[in-house]
């Protein structure tokens, strides 16, 4: 059985973690046995701490934390790994610096697991826009546009960041990003821009598409997601993942390649 804590465990991701430990049989061998979050008390069974990072060993033991919460308490969740032990799976978005850094010095000492998305499709799209791009650099547009909730806070969003960089690490940094293109005016072909473009509205998930634009003919690789149980199973195969795993920052590049050489994820 392989025990998780749930990091941000009161809120619309918890919830989908702690569904799919339940109601998902290819998660059967995980067992959710603690919560973080604002509060503590108690989550359906489940002891929830507000301060883990005060008295680690109050805690019960885990095999991997699952964070879904909110870049202030991102540090807090390091923290206790740290001091625990405990390999970490950070999946929440729009982390600054301070936090970016943190996560760095904690992998020195624990395995962390850091993605800006956490469904294996995007990341796979990221993959593909990389061995894409150089092989149609010249005389090719690239546009990304991306489409969420109307709650979502971040714009544009990590994976639209995630995405962008793939293409950009690919290309040497050549390309500059350009948000939106209000009061711009047109630009010639092959111009060294990366066009980032968000959507807010309704209920939308999540829409990413990377748009190839050249001379009389385009590609566009889309990723479309119908259900936030995508992230849940994606962190879930983070954890087993790195759990046990020596000290070490990894990501879904780790977790792919692991998948392409046969081994279960």
């Amino acid at each position: 059985m392989l025990k998780v804590i749930v990091s941000g465990i009161d809120g619309r991701m918890g919830h989908t973690v702690r569904a799919a430990v339940s109601e998902d049989p290819g998660f059967a061998g995980f067992e959710v046995v603690a919560g973080f979050d604002k509060r503590d008390g108690d989550a359906g069974g489940v002891p929830v701490f507000s301060s883990p990072d005060g008295d680690p060993g109050a805690v019960p033991r885990a095999d991997a934390v699952i964070d879904f919460s909110s870049y202030a308490f991102v540090p807090k969740v390091l923290r206790y790994c740290a001091l625990a032990k405990t390999p970490a799976v950070i999946a929440t978005t729009a982390l600054g610096e301070g936090e970016l850094a943190l996560m760095r010095d904690t992998a020195e000492s624990v395995a962390v697991f850091h993605s800006a998305n956490m469904s294996l499709g995007v990341n796979l799209v990221a993959k593909m826009s990389r061995l894409a791009a150089p092989a149609i650099e010249d005389g090719f547009d690239i546009e990304i546009v991306e489409a969420h909730h109307s709650q979502k806070k971040d714009a544009p969003s990590g994976t639209a960041m995630l995405l962008a960089d793939a293409i950009n690490d690919a290309l040497a940094g050549r390309r500059e990003y350009i948000y939106g293109r209000h009061g711009r005016d047109g630009r010639a072909p092959g111009q060294p821009e990366i066009g980032i473009h968000a959507v807010r509205g309704g209920t939308i998930p999540g829409r990413h598409a990377v748009l190839f634009a050249g001379p009389d003919e385009t590609i566009e690789i889309v990723h479309t997601v119908y259900s936030r149980k995508v992230f849940a199973a994606g962190a879930l195969k983070a954890a087993a993942f790195i759990a046990g795993k020596g000290p070490g920052l990894y990501d879904m590049d780790d977790l792919l390649g692991a998948a392409s050489r046969g081994e279960t994820v």
